[in-house]
């Protein structure tokens, strides 16, 4: 400034309000080093941090972070074993580095911690953080076959009576495990106020007397989210009695996940009305949601058919008006879109988020219907509904799109990539997160551009939510009769047949295409074999703000053919710009790891067509996992692709959620800007022994030294 004066001058109260709002770590960490002033500025208001680097180091933490609160040290190396007790920690007592690891923070109220067995928690929990109230345990290995029943928990609910926050969501553990430590402790039981069971690498989950002792137990639980069956072949299955019991002993809820553990295998068949029936009544719905008046946010993962749910639907929107978030999943008849008055979910007036799943009759004007009524949509996902067509999700986006940028369709028959983003043309300069199906159905170049669908002039909108429009919309679509044909020439929202010229911009090219300006997050699921390459010409070829993209590739490899083309397309991606972090997830594509039948790829080929052009990428963030041969339980990075991934060049992280040999890892180091790798075996089960071969403690050690030993230009 001309007077001298620079932002140092400012108040203190002011510049600690600043540096509170600043999120980004790399950010934080250069305010810090610009001046004392700011380092104990910067200190002062960090109040997150998650601890990498090797646990053996953990008697060198400072003691600068004095005021953090938010503590996450489930990442240390070598990830997945024990804190305390492994050989990279065995030169210091155990209690020694605990309680050092206490009076670093010793202001913490949330803790995330690998919990490999009960003596980590038992060492942590010495000397306990008086403040703590939040805990999320991490454990992917198998439980310890000789670890007495609740031997997991019991430390923890004894040392804690304060807890209200406890998760479980990526902790193996057996479901009877927990209800007797809680009915053991009846005081650190009442005060949870969150509760996440949703463990994924249950096969049965928690049945349904287990369910109803933990909620007796846990009276002033606000968010309960646990994974179950509700499929009547298997004993313990949860049905109208459980779910009468959830609201009589947790009248508090506001938050209420119920997941079936085949929902976590993400089946992408669809078995409509001939699929099992549910044991859930619609008179069991309308008391579950009559009896919890405080739901703000409900998912029901059934994955067996509950019929006729219209009228519980509608229970719903009326007894819980502060309902925002819905997931429903294998729900027939949420909305029956019977004339024009509105009906079943479509009465859910103040959702934001609306998730459908394997609704057999849900078609374009149950779309329309919801739409209409639930005007305040942000964020909409529909998947396997069969019936649904490019034309009622189109009308659906051109009635939403003051509100959606949050879109997700995946596996149903009639909307593959191309028709889904046609559809979405209406929202297209609006739309942030998107996840699509690379279905192709033989897409051509000439196909990039859509035609002859639904577009709407939507002056006066606002006033289509009644009975106005309704006739017209269901005489489009073959859903009736006007029976007023002064009301069609009257309605206000408009359409006609061809492309409006809106849709229509023209590129840096010269040509003309179709440009996703706020699009930030990109999801796409692709089966193995095919490829990437027409993703341009199918809509998406101008995503100037594209800034993390997810690519999930499933099938079995085994009996396919090899592919005709070299690569599977990742270098099309640098038609991003802003393209920085990526998630490559391989880890549902099965194969053979070792030699594979004549004629046929092992996972190495498989893995060199998935990662060639990675290289002309300018990541700065990659996660990968490696496909997996179920047969041994291997997921191990290749020669191939490890080679393939040290061409990037541009990259600071590097998360591989696998196992790779230690020479395939010093590949790594030659990639210049490479500050963060680690080796996550996330997935269950977790090998509990690795390889000779194959990263071990040591050799984790050897090659963070040597990637630590080298200059950073930055």
């Amino acid at each position: 400034m001309a007077d001298g004066t620079t932002v140092s001058n400012l108040p203190e109260e002011i510049l600690l309000n600043v540096f509170s709002a600043v999120s980004d770590t790399r950010t934080r960490n250069s305010l810090s080093l610009v001046c004392r002033s700011f380092f104990r500025l910067e200190r002062k208001t960090r109040i997150s941090l998650t601890l990498r680097g090797n646990a053996r180091d953990l008697h060198l933490i400072p003691t600068s972070f004095m005021h953090v609160t938010h503590l996450d040290i489930s990442f240390l190396s070598p990830w997945g074993h024990a804190l305390f007790c492994s050989s990279a920690t065995n030169t210091f007592d155990p209690r020694l580095l605990a309680l050092r690891l206490r009076d670093a923070f010793p202001h913490v109220t949330s803790l995330a911690v690998y919990a490999r067995d009960p003596l980590t928690l038992h060492l942590l929990l010495l000397s306990p953080w008086p403040e703590l109230s939040s805990v999320k345990l991490v454990r992917w290995h198998q439980r310890p076959p000789t670890s007495p029943a609740g031997s997991d928990f019991a430390k923890l609910f004894s040392q804690c009576r304060s807890l209200a926050s406890l998760d479980l969501s990526s902790f193996y553990h057996w479901p009877e495990d927990l209800p007797p430590v809680l009915a053991a402790n009846p005081d650190t039981a009442a005060s949870l106020r969150r509760l996440n069971l949703l463990t994924t690498s249950f096969t049965e989950g928690f049945k349904s007397h287990q369910i109803e002792s933990i909620t007796a137990s846990c009276p002033n639980l606000e968010h309960f989210l646990v994974a179950c069956k509700f499929d009547p072949r298997y004993i313990g299955f949860v049905g109208d009695d459980t779910l009468v019991a959830i609201p009589s002993n947790c009248p508090k809820l506001s938050l209420l996940h119920l997941a079936d553990t085949s929902s976590f295998s993400n089946r992408r068949e669809n078995e409509g009305f001939g699929g099992e029936e549910g044991r859930v009544t619609r008179a069991t719905l309308v008391t579950l949601f009559s009896g919890l008046p405080l739901l703000e946010e409900l998912v029901l993962d059934v994955c067996k058919n509950v019929r006729d749910s219209s009228l519980a639907l509608e229970v719903l929107g009326s007894k819980c008006p502060n309902l925002r978030v819905l997931k429903l999943g294998q729900f027939q008849g949420i909305c029956l879109a019977l004339g024009s008055k509105l009906d079943g979910v479509a009465l859910c007036h103040g959702l934001q988020s609306l998730s459908v799943g394997n609704c057999a009759d849900l078609d374009d004007m149950g779309l329309i219907e919801i739409a209409r009524g639930c005007s305040r949509l942000v964020r909409f996902e529909v998947q396997g509904c069969n019936l649904v067509t490019e034309q009622g999700l189109r009308t659906m986006a051109c009635l939403l799109s003051r509100t959606m940028i949050d879109v997700k369709v995946s596996s149903c028959v009639n909307l593959d990539a191309a028709a889904t983003l046609r559809a979405l043309e209406p929202i297209r300069n609006r739309i942030e997160r998107l996840h699509v199906d690379c279905v192709w159905n033989g897409l051509k170049e000439s196909d990039g551009l859509g035609h002859g669908f639904l577009n709407f002039d939507l002056n006066g909108l606002d006033e289509l939510d009644g009975g106005g429009g309704g006739g017209e919309l269901m005489d489009y679509f073959g859903g009736g009769e006007c029976e007023n044909t002064s009301k069609r020439k009257r309605q206000r929202c408009k359409y006609e047949m061809g492309i409006h010229d809106s849709f229509l911009e023209s590129n840096d090219n010269g040509f003309y295409g179709k440009c996703w300006d706020k699009l930030r997050y990109l999801s796409l699921w692709i089966k193995v074999g095919d490829l990437l390459t027409p993703l341009p010409v199918a809509g998406l070829e101008d995503c100037p703000s594209l800034e993390e993209i997810l690519i999930k590739v499933e099938g079995d490899s085994r009996g396919q053919q090899k592919p005709a083309e070299r690569e599977f397309g990742l270098s099309i991606l640098a038609c991003y710009p802003q393209l920085l972090k990526m998630q490559l997830d391989c880890g549902d594509t099965k194969g053979y790891a070792l030699t594979a039948p004549s004629g046929q790829m092992d996972l190495s080929l498989w893995e060199r067509f998935f990662l060639n052009g990675i290289g002309s990428l300018s990541l700065n963030e990659l996660h990968y996992w490696p496909p997996q041969d179920e047969d041994v339980n291997q997921r191990s990075v290749s020669l191939p692709a490890a080679g393939l991934l040290q061409e990037c060049y541009t990259l600071r992280k590097l998360f591989i959620h696998g196992t790779a040999h230690e020479h395939f890892m010093n590949f790594f180091l030659k990639t210049p800007n490479l500050r963060d790798v680690q080796l996550r075996e996330d997935y269950y089960p977790a090998p509990e022994n690795d390889m000779s071969t194959e990263m071990r403690v040591a050799s984790c050690s050897r090659f963070e030294d040597a990637l630590n030993r080298r200059q950073i230009c930055d």
